[in-house]
């Protein structure tokens, strides 16, 4: 492997942590108290990726899909999932190992997810308290969501690294077309919510099947 990188830029959901079950247990009380159907963490590792207002979406049955109604049911799942983010969600296997690999190997490290920022920051502040990472970055106003690529220059401008210097991990095609639309090496997080098939068909130039896998692409 010759070509060795300066940074890395995570996804949250499905690459870091495994945050499923808290979503769906806190979308399906929203749903319940609306008497919508409710899903299964494993439909759900197909509904989220693009944020929670889509998320809610996707759960809401057709015919009650209102722009309405659909506010309605985003700011009660925000409260909801506010308070019930940490329940079950834990940090994947490997990752904490990872992160001390990078951080010896001086890599700067950034998370950059489609998840509200005020939750995200709330869930790294929690999970990854004792860990360096330069930039946090959530789902906010200033930026569209991924896949557009505009939040990834962001953190790269402000890491000061050039594209082709970014590591970018993520374990969706929303995250393989980020990385493909940014420039970025784009490697697929096999451990996470989507098949290898999808994030090769999507740009990622490389699977992991490990975390540690990751460490060969630095110094």
């Amino acid at each position: 492997m010759d070509k060795k990188y300066k940074a890395i830029i995570f996804d949250l959901d499905g690459t870091l942590i495994n945050s499923i079950p808290d979503i769906a247990d806190s979308m399906n009380e929203v749903l319940s108290r609306y008497g919508y159907p409710q899903y299964n963490y494993n439909q759900y590792k197909y509904f989220v990726g693009n944020g929670i207002r889509r998320l809610v979406e996707r759960c809401v049955p057709p015919e009650y899909s209102t722009l309405e109604n659909v506010e309605n049911i985003f700011r009660t799942m925000i409260e909801v999932y506010t308070d019930n983010c940490l329940n079950k969600t834990v940090v994947y296997d490997g990752i904490p190992e990872l992160l001390d690999g990078l951080t010896a190997r001086r890599v700067k490290m950034a998370i950059l997810s489609n998840k509200t920022d005020s939750i995200t920051q709330q869930i790294c502040n929690k999970l990854f308290y004792n860990r360096h990472f330069d930039i946090v970055l959530g789902s906010t106003s200033n930026f569209p969501k991924k896949p557009n690529p505009q939040s990834a220059f962001y953190i790269a401008k402000n890491l000061s690294v050039s594209p082709e210097e970014v590591f970018y991990l993520g374990d969706t095609s929303i995250d393989m077309e980020t990385a493909c639309a940014a420039g970025f090496f784009a490697a697929g997080a096999f451990w996470g919510f989507r098949p290898a098939d999808e994030l090769r068909s999507f740009g990622a130039k490389f699977i992991a099947n490990t975390p540690a896998d990751c460490l060969q692409f630095f110094r």
